[in-house]
């Protein structure tokens, strides 16, 4: 099967159009739900085997997913799919061994072990992009991150790397290093981000978007009568999480996923496929970052990426139906 790819910023490297998140295998930290509830590891596994299977070779996680769980999780995929390429992130630290968070940590020697430690994880001698993971930073420390980066990149430990930030300076400043070639960004249907893309734009990366999906909302299972069981972390409305309240979508998201239903699943395409394309559509070099928990979800999410971008003329109703 052949699969669209965008390249990734200034780099070699291709992803496909749609590729994979594995921030939902993380599970729990701190004894806290930091995933979604009810999934079943080897059902996971076999998504991940099925996506690979068809060509599927990007992936995005972190170490401070679950804990180190979600690493863990791909590392099978990884040894038997040696093309596959991997990113991940480091800057929030934690124990291992008790999976609990322990904070920030920015030191040079903590980010020097911390990425020793993901590559035991993923079972890999390199990383193929290393993003540091959502700060606000100065301009000093960004330089000094920067510098770090590419010592390991010198040192044939990882290949580029990126920032996970929505801050445009920001995304400017890190652009400043010869091997940064991404910014992971927040886009999807409902939160356009044009200062992050613009900056992204200027600067020849890719972006890479995390919740591309507004976390499940628009894949279109969960309602007032269906709400998100408590345990998961839709269900404990930490800050960060605007589209659910208890496990039940907020009011406003609600309607507003009423008014564009009907474009986003135009010409056959799900829901979920709709808001996909409407990323692709949105941007020539944004690859959304998809995440799954079970082989179905895997198969809707890839076959988005076969569909590609809305058509001009839907992409307008959508924006002209969100008031845009």
């Amino acid at each position: 099967m052949t699969i669209t790819k965008r390249t990734l910023g200034r780099s070699n490297l291709q992803a496909p159009a749609v590729s994979i998140g594995a921030w939902a295998l993380g599970g729990t930290t701190n004894g806290q739900p930091n995933g979604y509830a009810g999934g079943d590891p080897l059902e996971s596994q076999r998504a991940l085997y099925w996506a690979a299977e068809q060509g599927a070779d990007f992936i995005d996680t972190a170490d401070a997913y679950g804990a180190g769980a979600s690493e863990r999780a791909l590392a099978p995929v990884l040894r038997d799919f040696p093309g596959i390429k991997v990113a991940t992130k480091v800057g929030n630290s934690f124990d291992e061994a008790t999976g609990q968070a322990t904070g920030p940590n920015l030191d040079p020697d903590y980010i020097r072990g911390a990425l020793q430690a993901s590559l035991r994880r993923l079972g890999r001698e390199v990383i193929d992009v290393y993003q540091l993971h959502t700060f606000d930073l100065t301009d000093a420390k960004v330089d000094e991150i920067v510098g770090l980066f590419e010592e390991f990149v010198a040192a044939g430990l990882i290949r580029w790397y990126g920032v996970s930030n929505d801050k445009p300076d920001q995304i400017r400043r890190f652009a400043l290093g010869e091997h940064c070639t991404v910014a992971q960004i927040q886009l999807n249907v409902f939160d356009d981000n044009p200062a992050a893309l613009a900056a992204c734009s200027e600067s020849g990366l890719g972006a890479i978007c995390r919740s591309p999906l507004a976390m499940g909302l628009l894949g279109g299972r969960y309602s007032a009568e269906n709400p998100i069981r408590l345990d998961d972390i839709r269900g404990t409305q930490p800050d960060w999480l605007k589209w659910f309240d208890a496990g039940v979508p907020t009011a406003e998201y609600w309607d507003r996923l009423q008014a564009i239903r009907a474009l986003l699943t135009t010409g056959g395409r799900t829901l979920a496929q709709g808001a996909l394309g409407w990323i692709l559509a949105r941007s020539s070099f944004a690859v959304p970052l998809a995440g799954f928990t079970t082989q179905a979800q895997m198969e809707d999410n890839f076959h988005a990426g076969q569909m590609g971008p809305l058509d001009l003329a839907t992409f307008a109703a959508v924006e002209e139906a969100l008031g845009r």
